[in-house]
């Protein structure tokens, strides 16, 4: 090798260790640093024209979507002006009771309010179609049940074939040979398959393969060959039963299963959901409207505290007008007036005054944000004592709380999954059988000369040739560990639900008893502040009468009517307290629809369900002897209604060997319950004191 070729090689070397090197640091460079290297290069004679997306991309835009006009975009849109400090004497009144006003929170809405929220959430919303969307879904029972539903599958597929074979022609045996393979050939094949809830797989099956070819050995150049066959699989161990099978479902993983019950109880879950939706609607509707009544109460009592106090100023200043009073208590007695007069304007349109009150029940009933009326609660509030019998109002609480309810479906849930993961651990040992008609047929139908083989149907219809099949499939996988870890996983998850259970049992038995006692103190504090108020009532008269006779000093009647309206206030506030109180206790124990006389139903059918309904129950037969009756266990033992009055004799008694409640049902017009005591007390009437 030559010098110069020698040098051109390291040259060309080191011209490309530069490159890779130059590569390498274009690629790492941080982005701090600047641009790639790419990025500077110019744009080129490409790169002069505009592209169609450029800024379009990320444009935001608004969806084209079909709107309704319903009753609630009606309410949204009908929304006037709101008011602020208006005079709501001026203002037309709108005679609501807490009966009326559940009702039509029942009743104008699909979607549940509710008073902390915002904005509504899609994700979060109850409605009223989310059972139904459960039902619907493929969670619900009607999906369930399409595992067992009837598979019919239909196949037809034609061939042709041209093959050259490798064979050596001999002149004796060419008439029975060929080197080219030609012909043409067809297969249909039906199947009906049906799955029982035991766990059977029955099966009908039609083949039919026709075929013609240049084959010299076949008696007619073309045949039609098929058969019809019936197979029936049964499982002895694994997948046997019909528990197991209403708990699995289709699923063929241990550890998923999607069957019937466990349907059922996303059904149940999802009324659950629904029914605790609407307690919290009915809470809140009761909540706003005692506020409603109280905001009214204080604006009231603030009025009667801005008069008394504009009467006090100006008796001070005609005094010091002519020349018997003092400027200070001139300025006293007006700037307690200005602070009423600040006070009624807060309770008029402040955040927690009338106006908001009033517009946060108008949301709740669907009603405009304002329409000119003013809401005006009539329904008085409840003033006498209420007593619950303890032992009745625990162990209603343990029965009917509806999340008790729930708990308790998901508890059944994983007694079920559990019952399915141990049969899951067994083997897969399947008996098999099969029969089959088989024909075979110059044409398909066979018309022409009666012959054999003239027809395949008529072949396969003479019974000549039948073949049949039986047995026994066996299937285990080597050491169960899949089937193990999900009775692991399965019994892990029911000790968690049992323990959740257990917790929420505990944290409602100590919730009704901090309801329970919030009555008692409710009701404690409204004698208190009722006594108060009469005796700041006494006061102000006494001062008044020093006051004119100028025996007493001008602070102590301010202080007198200041403390007038604040105990006032207290007492109404304590009132509604007492309402509110009474109202925690009733959905603590499980009884707060019951109470607002709220009954949850299903929507009307439709006329093609009905049909429906009609023509499966022609197929029903009712059986009288119980021992003609195969049943698995209940889900559920009897219905519950969250509307029905109970009885004070609720309490828990042995049924079977278990621990149920007793609980005795009347009709929702029967008399109030025993359990409620009512002791006399002054009415509100009678508390409308003048000055």
């Amino acid at each position: 090798m030559t010098r110069s070729t020698t040098r051109s090689t390291n040259t060309k070397r080191r011209l490309l260790r530069n490159l890779v090197t130059a590569m390498t640091i274009a690629t790492t460079l941080p982005a701090s640093v600047g641009c790639h290297v790419w990025d500077r290069i110019g744009p080129g004679p490409h790169d002069t024209t505009t592209s169609y997306h450029r800024g379009v991309g990320l444009s935001i835009e608004y969806p084209e979507v079909a709107e309704c006009a319903t009753a609630v975009t009606i309410a949204a849109d009908a929304a006037e002006a709101p008011h602020s400090l208006e005079d709501p004497s001026k203002l037309p009144a709108l005679e609501l009771t807490l009966q009326e006003a559940v009702s039509m929170a029942m009743r104008d809405s699909p979607v549940i309010r509710s008073l902390g929220a915002s904005v509504t959430n899609a994700a979060t919303a109850q409605t009223i179609f989310d059972p139904g969307q459960v039902a619907s879904s493929a969670q619900g029972t009607e999906a369930a049940l399409s595992a067992f539903d009837a598979q019919y599958s239909n196949s037809l597929n034609w061939f042709g074939t041209d093959t050259p074979r490798n064979i050596l022609i001999n002149p004796f045996t060419q008439v029975f040979q060929r080197q080219v393979d030609e012909g043409t050939s067809a297969e249909y094949a039906s199947e009906l398959t049906k799955r029982s809830a035991l766990g059977s797989q029955f099966s009908i099956r039609h083949v039919v393969n026709y075929t013609r070819n240049n084959n010299p050995n076949r008696d007619f150049s073309s045949d039609f060959v098929g058969w019809v066959e019936a197979e029936w699989r049964q499982p002895i161990l694994r997948g046997a039963g019909l528990q197991y099978n209403r708990i699995v479902g289709s699923g063929q993983v241990p550890g998923v299963y999607n069957g019937v019950l466990i349907a059922r109880i996303n059904e149940d879950v999802a009324l659950a959901d629904f029914e605790n939706a609407v307690v919290g609607l009915v809470a809140d509707v009761e909540q706003a409207y005692w506020e409603l009544s109280t905001a009214y109460r204080l604006l009231e009592a603030n009025i009667k505290g801005r008069e008394s106090a504009l009467r006090t100023y100006q008796y001070q200043k005609v005094r010091l007008d002519v020349g018997a009073g003092r400027q200070d208590e001139e300025a006293q007695a007006q700037s307690q007036y200005y602070q009423f007069e600040a006070s009624v304007q807060s309770q008029l349109g402040g955040p927690a005054g009338l106006y908001a009150t009033e517009q946060k029940l108008r949301y709740l009933l669907g009603m405009p944000a304002s329409d000119g009326k003013l809401i005006k609660p009539t329904t008085d509030p409840v003033d006498s004592k209420v007593v619950f019998d303890w032992n009745s109002t625990l162990s209603q609480a343990l029965q009917r709380r509806v999340e008790i309810r729930r708990q308790r479906f998901r508890v059944k849930q994983r007694e079920f999954e559990l019952y399915a993961s141990r049969l899951n651990k067994r083997p897969q040992l399947d008996f098999v059988g099969l029969y089959r008609y088989r024909g075979l047929g110059d044409n398909l139908i066979g018309d022409i000369d009666d012959g054999r083989f003239d027809g395949l149907s008529s072949s396969i219809l003479n019974g000549e040739f039948q073949e049949w099949r039986a047995g026994v499939e066996f299937t285990l996988p080597v050491g169960l560990r899949q089937a193990s870890a999900a009775v692991a996983n399965a019994n892990l998850q029911l000790q968690r639900e049992r323990a959740v259970l257990a917790e929420t049992e505990l944290r409602i038995s100590h919730d009704l008893s901090d309801a329970a006692r919030n009555v008692e103190l409710t009701h404690q504090l409204v004698e208190t502040n009722y006594n108060r108020y009469q005796a700041d009532l006494r006061q102000v008269d006494v001062l008044v009468r020093r006051y004119l006779d100028g025996t007493d000093n001008i602070n102590f009647l301010l202080q007198a009517q200041r403390s007038v309206v604040q105990s006032e206030v207290a007492f109404y506030q304590a009132l509604a307290d007492y309402n509110l109180a009474i109202r925690d206790l009733h959905r603590e124990k499980g009884s707060l629809l019951a109470y607002n006389q709220v009954q949850l139903a299903e929507g009307a059918w439709g006329a093609g369900a009905q049909r429906d309904a009609y023509e499966k129950g022609l197929f029903l037969t009712p059986r009288h002897d119980p021992s003609e009756v195969t049943m698995t266990p209940p889900v559920t033992r009897r219905s519950f209604d969250p509307s029905q009055i109970q009885s004070s004799g609720a309490g828990l008694m042995m049924q079977d060997g278990a621990i149920v409640p007793d609980q005795q049902f009347v009709p929702a017009d029967a008399p109030a319950p025993a359990e409620v005591i009512e002791q006399p007390m002054p009415t509100l009437d009678e508390l409308e004191l003048s000055e």
